[in-house]
């Protein structure tokens, strides 16, 4: 698992990483690596589908696309 230093910290900051660490009853590893984690993932897993779509809408829409759907079965191919 990858590393991170963190150099010329202040007193001030160290001080309450500490401090936030304690009230949670966590390291003040533990505590930064949590803080790291809800900064940088994203609140929820990425959809493409529903991404394509929010972007869709702030363009002004994809009604007037003409879009066909296949209604036949997907079949597998014969190897044999």
């Amino acid at each position: 698992m990858p590393n991170l230093t963190v150099r010329n910290l202040s007193e001030e900051v160290h001080r309450a990483l500490r401090m936030r660490a304690a009230r949670h009853g966590r390291s003040t590893e533990a505590e930064v690596r949590l803080i790291l984690e809800d900064t940088v993932r994203p609140p929820k897993r990425l959809k493409i589908g529903s991404e394509i779509h929010r972007i869709a809408r702030e363009v002004g829409g994809m009604d007037e696309l003409d879009v066909s759907r296949r209604r036949t079965a997907i079949r597998g191919e014969d190897f044999t």
